[in-house]
């Protein structure tokens, strides 16, 4: 009898377990279905808005002057939305060479701990988001008149949504031992900093390290995804060194979020995913496999060729990346070529790209530092020229051993039959540039235009279309928008707090004091912007730092247009340099990379485009020849 009761109560014991993992997983579907299917909606919505903007003020000769403001209202949405599927599905980049090289239970309860940095930064920001949406009710958008609680309180509604799926992977992820082990680890790193308040505000500017360097490389350690990495050293750093309210962190990180030049990324990204759905990317690659592809490294000078076309037309590197990497991924892997090292490729690229016209990053540091727009855009085709040219080197020389035997070589009749074939999509790149230069179309309106033309040819051109696929297509065109854009967003936020701190003062005033002339401030501004791009998320960095740095370079007789040009292009370095990085990560994100694969590829595409800074530093007539 009492054996009977024993084992009823371990039977109720497991239904219990049972019904608990039940109901979370009830919870975590129903996150699901609010998020996926609106940010699908989300995203048709955006592309008719834009597109509808271009058709009222190109056809109907009557702009819609709201169109931008509920696009980007809508953006935040989508883009939250996105932060959320990616966290379900895991789709958060992160590091993870220590998780891998950790033995089972070790790499079990990093695990656990990194999933602990998320909720508790997410639970830690929730009352900040609401405090911020509350603040924000009482301003009104200029066109619609809306209220700005309809943009703000998507952060409000993301985080709490984040929130529950982080608790509900924690829960399901650890045991009892593993979450209070967790749990006392952060709670003691806390109170340690509690207590060492006093000591940390005496190093004054140092204890940016401490939080900035220190805490962001804990963090993306043990592996927690990066933007939570930089969320939580801001977060942090504003409550022990500061008296400033935490809405700031949600507010900055909105700010980075909201440019509206990021509209394109989504779009540009499930672009990429039509071109590969209807076949044109089958059609353009075939063409390029036929002209060069009997050539060892081949495809490798495609990439680099396409970014050189593509870069700046949408004026996000993101979104440049987006457009080109899946039309060539899938042919590039079945060649041959590993992962790491297409994502090396594409990131190594993305950076030799910064300064051609028409890029945002040109655009911006000429508004900082008044230097001519125009003469910007004449100075920065060659530096790019130079890099791409240093790449190309090198992508031959790591094909050397790429075997082509098999591959054969097509006939003159074959290549032309093949470019008529792929002529409507090659000419894509081309249309999208000419209405971006023309003015037909803002970089942001521009990616809808290539929607069209792409939905048009895969239904009448190449009579692809597969119906059934535009709503997967869209709900991770969402994840991924999430996970990039919540990257920016947090890089934003830890950039502010950076300058608040005075740290971009004191680094000038470092710089300005350096011997050397002319060679070493130059010497030194590359170093420096390196680091600041790998920290501030590029255009950032510009902006803080240009106003204060550009001066110096004018007092020592240095061209600012070739200054412009070095610092941009170490600056992309820095963006795109793991293991802090931002673009290399999105770069990941976009090739449906894991980081850990591109690390080792990178170095040595990463020591040819220094290689290439370099050169372009030394001979001003790269940079100011055609001036």
């Amino acid at each position: 009898m009492e054996a009977d009761a024993i084992e009823r109560q371990t039977i109720d014991a497991g239904w219990s377990s049972m019904a608990w993992r039940r109901g979370l997983a009830t919870i975590d579907y129903a996150v699901g279905l609010l998020t996926e299917g609106p940010a699908a909606a989300l995203a048709v919505i955006e592309i008719i808005i834009l597109l509808g903007g271009v058709i009222a003020r190109y056809v109907l000769r009557t702009p819609l002057i709201w169109s931008d403001e509920l696009a980007g209202i809508l953006f935040m949405w989508l883009a939250m939305l996105g932060a959320v599927i990616a966290l379900r599905r895991g789709a958060h980049m992160r590091l993870t060479v220590v998780l891998n090289a950790a033995g089972p239970d070790l790499r079990s309860w990093l695990e656990v701990l990194s999933q602990a940095v998320i909720a508790l930064f997410l639970l830690a920001i929730v009352h900040p988001a609401y405090r911020y949406a509350l603040d924000e009710s009482f301003i009104v958008t200029p066109a619609l008149g809306l209220s700005n609680a309809w943009r703000s309180a998507s952060i409000s509604l993301g985080v709490v949504l984040m929130a529950v799926v982080a608790v509900i992977r924690l829960i399901e992820r650890a045991n009892a031992r593993q979450l209070l082990v967790a749990v006392l680890t952060i709670a003691g790193i806390a109170g340690l900093l509690w207590l060492g308040e006093a000591a940390l505000l005496r190093m004054g500017n140092y204890n940016l390290l401490f939080f900035f360097l220190g805490l962001v490389a804990i963090s993306i350690v043990i592996g927690a995804p990066i933007g939570f990495a930089f969320g939580s050293a801001t977060l942090a750093y504003l409550a022990l060194m500061t008296d400033l309210p935490l809405t700031i962190v949600v507010s900055r990180t909105q700010e980075g979020m909201s440019h509206l030049i990021l509209l394109s990324v989504p779009l540009f990204i499930f672009l990429g995913m039509l071109i590969e759905m209807t076949g044109m990317a089958r059609a353009m690659v075939e063409f390029l496999v036929a002209l060069i592809g009997h050539v060892r490294g081949g495809l490798s000078y495609v990439l680099l060729g396409a970014m050189y076309l593509v870069s700046g037309i949408s004026g996000a590197k993101a979104a440049d990346m987006a457009a080109v990497a899946p039309v060539l991924f899938p042919e590039m892997k079945r060649r041959g070529t590993k992962p790491g090292e297409l994502v090396a490729l594409l990131s190594v690229s993305a950076a030799m790209s910064e300064t051609i016209p028409p890029s945002l990053v040109l655009i911006t540091i000429g508004s900082v530092t008044d230097v001519s727009i125009s003469a910007l855009f004449t100075g920065g085709l060659l530096p790019a020229l130079v890099l791409a040219v240093a790449l190309a080197i090198l992508a031959r020389y790591r094909s050397r051993g790429e075997d082509v035997s098999a591959v054969r070589r097509a006939t003159p009749s074959d290549i032309f039959k093949l470019m008529v074939v792929a002529l409507p999509a090659i000419a894509l790149p081309f249309i999208i540039r000419a209405a971006v230069v023309e003015g037909v179309a803002t970089a942001t309106e521009v990616s809808t235009i290539g929607i069209v033309y792409a939905i048009v040819c895969g239904l009448v051109v190449y009579r692809r279309f597969e119906w059934r696929k535009i709503y997967t297509m869209l709900v991770d065109t969402a994840a991924l928008t999430g996970a990039i854009l919540f990257i920016i967003g947090a890089a934003t936020a830890m950039a502010w707090a950076l300058t608040q701190a005075g740290f971009s003062r004191d680094l000038t005033t470092f710089m300005a004091s350096t011997g050397g002339g002319a060679a070493g401030f130059m010497a030194m501004s590359i170093v420096a912007f390196i680091v600041l791009g790998a920290i501030l998320e590029g255009i950032p960095a510009l902006v803080l730092f240009g106003p204060l740095v550009f001066p110096i370079a004018r007092t020592l007789g240095i061209h600012e247009v070739h200054y412009a040009m070095v610092v941009i292009l170490a600056m992309g370095v820095g963006l795109f340099a793991p293991p802090i990085g931002v673009g290399y990560y999105m770069a990941c994100a976009i090739g449906g990379v894991n980081p850990d694969d591109g690390m080792r590829p990178i170095l040595p595409y990463l020591a040819a485009l220094i290689f290439g800074l370099l050169l372009v530093a030394a001979v001003p007539w790269l940079s100011i020849g055609f001036l």
